[in-house]
C-alpha cells in the first residue's frame, strides 16, 4: 500500500502561489530545493512534489541530514560493506538503494558534511556512488529533495556549503511562505486541527472557537508557524473539557508560569560543572541599598515604567513597542492588563 501525504490546507493567495508551483514542478524528474522556516510543512510540500510526479508509485524515503553526525549520515545514505567500520559484519544498502526509482527527501540538507556533500553531488550528477568501505559503483535512480531553513546561497558563500551541489540541487527553489503571510490561512487551519482534537478527544461536536481566541490568533505573529498553531489549538482543545461552548483559552506559551526555573545562562564553570556567579559582595556593589527594600514592588515599578517608555517611543504602536522590548505581541499585551494600561 503506497503511503499518501497528509492533507495540505489554505486559500490565501501565497498558498494557491506556492500550490500552482509546486503542481507545474512536480513531473519535472530535476532535483528541487524546498526553502522556509521551521513549521511551515516543507516536508509535506516535498511529500506532494513526489505524489504529483511520475514516481508516484514507487517509493518515497525520508532522512533528516541533522539528525547524524557526519559519518552515520554517510553509512546511511550510501550503505556500507562488511568490514567498512568496527561493527559492521554485513552489507547494508542505503537510503539511495532503498529510494531507486523513487524520490528521496532530504530534510535540513545545509548541515550535511562536506564529504556526504561531495558524494551526493555525483550521485545527482551521474547517478552512481560507492558505498563507505567498497570499491564497486552502484547505479541508482533517485529523484533528490532537499529542504532547509537556512539561507543555504549564503552558506556556500561562507564556505560551508558547496557551491557546485548548489547549482545542481537548485534547478528550482520552492519557499515556502510563514504562516503570518497567510493571514486567510490561520482560521482554516486552527478548525481542521480543531476538529481532529476534538474527534480524539471524543466530542461529539466541534464548537469552534469564541470571537477573543480568533482575534488572538489573529494578531499572532507565529513564529513556529503552522507546527505552533497546531500546538496552541489542540492545547486550548484538551483543556476545554468538553465541547458545549466555544473554544476560548489559549495558551501561546506553555512554559509561561510564576513557578519557572530561571533563564539559563549558558555559562558554567567546566571544572566544576556549576553555574559561574560573581563572588563579589552584594554590600561592595555601587548603589547597593543601605536599608531594606521591596524588591517585589521595585520590580512591578520598574517593568511599569519600561512599558510606558516603550510606548512612547513608538507612539503608543503596541506592535513596535513589543518588538522595541524585544518580546511577542502577547506578552506585551498581557503585561499592559498586569499594569492597567489597558483594558482588559
Amino acid at each position: 500500500m503506497i503511503n499518501q501525504p497528509d492533507q495540505i490546507i489554505g486559500s490565501s493567495p501565497a498558498f494557491l502561489d506556492l500550490m500552482d508551483k509546486v503542481s507545474r514542478a512536480a513531473p519535472l524528474d530535476r532535483p528541487m530545493l524546498v526553502v522556509g522556516e521551521r513549521g511551515t510543512g516543507k516536508e509535506m510540500i516535498a511529500a506532494r512534489l513526489h505524489f504529483l510526479s511520475r514516481r508516484w508509485n514507487q517509493v518515497f524515503q525520508k532522512m533528516n541530514c541533522a539528525a547524524l553526525t557526519p559519518t552515520l549520515l554517510e553509512s546511511e545514505l550510501f550503505g556500507y560493506e562488511p568490514g567498512a567500520f568496527t561493527g559492521a559484519r554485513n552489507r547494508r544498502a542505503g537510503r539511495f538503494e532503498a529510494a531507486h526509482d523513487g524520490s528521496l527527501f532530504l530534510d535540513e540538507i545545509g548541515t550535511m558534511a562536506m564529504q556526504a556533500q561531495e558524494k551526493l553531488l555525483r550521485v545527482i550528477e551521474y547517478g552512481e556512488f560507492e558505498r563507505v568501505g567498497g570499491t564497486d559503483t552502484v547505479e541508482v535512480n533517485v529523484r533528490v529533495i532537499g529542504a532547509t531553513n537556512i539561507d543555504l546561497p549564503a552558506a556556500a558563500d561562507a564556505g560551508n556549503f558547496r557551491h557546485d551541489l548548489l547549482d545542481r540541487l537548485a534547478f528550482d527553489v520552492i519557499t515556502v511562505p510563514p504562516l503570518r503571510e497567510r493571514p486567510e490561512d490561520i482560521g482554516l487551519l486552527a478548525n481542521h486541527f480543531g476538529m481532529a482534537m476534538a474527534h480524539e478527544l471524543e466530542w461529539l461536536t466541534f464548537p469552534g472557537f469564541s470571537d477573543m481566541a480568533t482575534d488572538q490568533m489573529m494578531s499572532h505573529d507565529w513564529p513556529g508557524n503552522i507546527r505552533e498553531l497546531k500546538n496552541v489549538v489542540e492545547r486550548a482543545v484538551y483543556c476545554a473539557w468538553d465541547g458545549e461552548a466555544p473554544v476560548c483559552n489559549l495558551v501561546f506559551d506553555p512554559f509561561d508560569s510564576p513557578y519557572r526555573p530561571g533563564n539559563y545562562a549558558g555559562q558554567t564553570d567546566m571544572s566544576s560543572s556549576k553555574p559561574v556567579r560573581d563572588d563579589t559582595s552584594l554590600s561592595q556593589k555601587p548603589g547597593h541599598p543601605s536599608k531594606p527594600t521591596d524588591l517585589k514592588a521595585e520590580m512591578r515599578e520598574h517593568e511599569h515604567q519600561l512599558l510606558l517608555t516603550a510606548l512612547e517611543a513608538n507612539r503608543y504602536n503596541q506592535r513596535a513597542a513589543a518588538k522595541w522590548l524585544n518580546i511577542s505581541y502577547d506578552q506585551l499585551r498581557h503585561a499592559l492588563k498586569k499594569h492597567q494600561l489597558i483594558g482588559s
